[in-house]
């Protein structure tokens, strides 16, 4: 397919970037006064602008061909239809159909899997309601309003991202805390801020062996038990895991045990059982509504023609610029507080998904795969990083999302919020050029010299890449939607790619490193044979804490 043996769409891509990488987008703008509704989709409140991209029909066309030619939609359909197409681990993909609302018959191993994930779906609902209602309370019969999620990677990363998104929703007198680094400080600036009587720790690991999330519950329920007694843990702490023995022996009522399943991969985990402090924080039925919401672009991504398809052109447009722009970075830059932490999420989501380097064929890849994802809530970071964006030497795409309306509608904070995100996107296709620059400093009353000395400084090289996401509203059903739309966004690149989205082997080699190293840090072996970096920063950090 790629590599010394070059597929057709891939060889036409190469031919047309030759005579199309100098286009400047503003005379594409300049020569089609409909492009921005023309590259423009629409799913129900989602508006996903793309027009300013460098990009045109031909462009267009190629890449649908390249991802035709890679039977993207025979894959999609293989997907939803419960086929094991992560090969690696021999595993079917099925977060899609945690929120399968259509409640279709989905088989793995000849198998509907769709009655027990309904199953535990029921106890999620019964759970959460009883937890917000105080019919379950806590070891000394009060209100378990301190719901603290101890997990690590897609455990954490994602309900803590949809929680904090979904903060308008929550329960008046519910706090939520995250534990996820095996860092004490992150045990302790918890623990220093609950109240055991009113503390329900959820423990999210799906062997309950992982040693930063079994370290971290382990410390809590000494914590609890030394205010409480060890009776107390069952009514303060539940499991979200498959490992029944190991749940009993740490003192869970197994009955407060959530399962969910080896087809549901961490980091698309927080639709499944691993989303309980989701449910407890906004309640069930915003829990469900975020499902919905899923669902809706889980059908448009299975339906929609890929030519009208909102996750299939985002993931060609970034192999377009990854592949033969040789641009392997992007930026995503929500313009709502409440989505602070989307990117962080997406980190995870995009790069331990394309971080590969072998095919499905069990190759060396030859050509580049995922890109580094960075980002941050505007307008802080145009503050930080939009220095770069504009007149750094990296090129750098940049989805820009914005609700058009805000939970929290406070004078003109909206409307100036909108400007500032369209400016972006404007400033960042248009540029300014030298005259400009220098007909702009006229006007400010600059001298020659002056005008001179500043002129390049001024300059905007334009031409720079973004998409516009607009949402209505920061809600359960649109934030279902836009998740959706990344996650099968990343599914798209690794068909192209032929690669395997769903397994995490580079996650483990320097966890078992520091399982070697670990015993040596407390004595309790020597000897183990390290580079002599490793070996000599050992050594110095043993002396140190002594």
């Amino acid at each position: 397919m790629f590599g010394k043996t070059k597929s057709k769409a891939w060889k036409q891509l190469e031919n047309i970037y030759k005579h199309f990488q100098n286009t400047q987008m503003k005379d594409l703008f300049a020569a089609d006064a409909k492009r921005g509704s023309k590259y423009c989709l629409q799913l129900e409140n989602m508006l996903f602008d793309y027009s300013k991209n460098r990009i045109n029909d031909e462009v267009m066309q190629a890449l649908l061909a390249l991802a035709e030619e890679r039977q993207l939609k025979e894959k999609i359909v293989a997907m939803f239809s419960g086929k094991k197409i992560n090969v690696t681990e021999n595993r079917a993909v099925l977060h899609i159909a945690l929120r399968n609302r259509q409640n279709t018959p989905i088989y793995v191993d000849g198998r509907d899997v769709m009655p027990q994930i309904n199953e535990v779906l029921e106890r999620i609902k019964d759970f959460s309601e009883d937890v917000r209602n105080g019919r379950f309370t806590g070891y000394t019969g009060k209100k378990l309003t301190n719901i603290v999620n101890i997990g690590i990677g897609g455990s954490d990363l994602g309900p803590f991202m949809a929680t904090q998104a979904l903060r308008h929703y929550w329960a008046k007198d519910i706090k939520c805390y995250f534990i996820s680094n095996i860092d004490g400080t992150s045990c302790a600036e918890v623990l220093n801020n609950i109240d055991p009587e009113t503390t329900l720790f959820i423990v999210a690991s799906k062997t309950f062996t992982t040693i930063e999330t079994l370290t971290n519950a382990k410390t809590c329920r000494k914590w609890l038990i030394d205010a409480l007694g060890e009776h107390a843990v069952a009514k303060h702490f539940i499991a979200l895991s498959t490992n029944k023995e190991e749940v009993e022996k740490f003192g869970i009522n197994p009955d407060n045990m959530f399962a969910f399943w080896d087809f549901v991969g961490g980091r698309y985990s927080m639709w499944s059982a691993i989303g309980m402090i989701i449910a407890i924080a906004v309640g069930y039925k915003n829990f469900e509504r975020m499902l919905e919401g899923a669902n809706a672009m889980d059908r448009h991504f299975a339906e929609a023609d890929l030519a009208q398809n909102i996750p299939v052109i985002s993931a060609l447009i970034g192999i377009w610029y990854n592949n033969f722009y040789n641009i392997h970075r992007y930026a995503v830059v929500p313009y709502d507080q409440y989505l602070q932490y989307l990117p962080a999420y997406l980190q995870q989501l995009d790069m331990e998904s394309n971080g590969k380097a072998v095919t499905m064929d069990n190759k060396f890849v030859d050509y580049a795969t995922g890109p580094v994802l960075f980002g941050g809530a505007g307008t802080n970071v145009q503050h930080s990083f939009f220095q770069l964006l504009h007149q750094g030497t990296e090129v750098v795409p940049v989805d820009f999302i914005i609700p058009a309306i805000s939970h929290n509608e406070i004078g003109s904070h909206q409307p100036i919020l909108i400007a500032n995100v369209l400016a972006q996107g404007e400033a960042l296709m248009q540029g300014k050029t030298e005259q400009e620059a220098i007909t702009e400093l006229q006007k400010s009353g600059k001298s020659k010299a002056e005008i001179e000395r500043l002129k390049k400084y001024k300059t905007f090289s334009g031409n720079r890449p973004s998409n516009t996401i607009v949402l209505k509203k920061i809600d359960p059903y649109s934030l279902g939607m836009l998740v959706a739309m990344y996650e099968h966004k990343v599914y798209v690149q690794g068909v192209i790619w032929n690669i395997n989205s769903f397994d995490q082997f580079g996650v483990e080699l320097g966890k078992k490193l520091a399982n070697n190293i670990l015993p040596e840090l407390e004595g309790r072996a020597f000897g183990a044979e390290h580079d002599s970096s490793t070996a000599n920063l050992i050594n110095h950090i043993k002396k140190i804490r002594k």
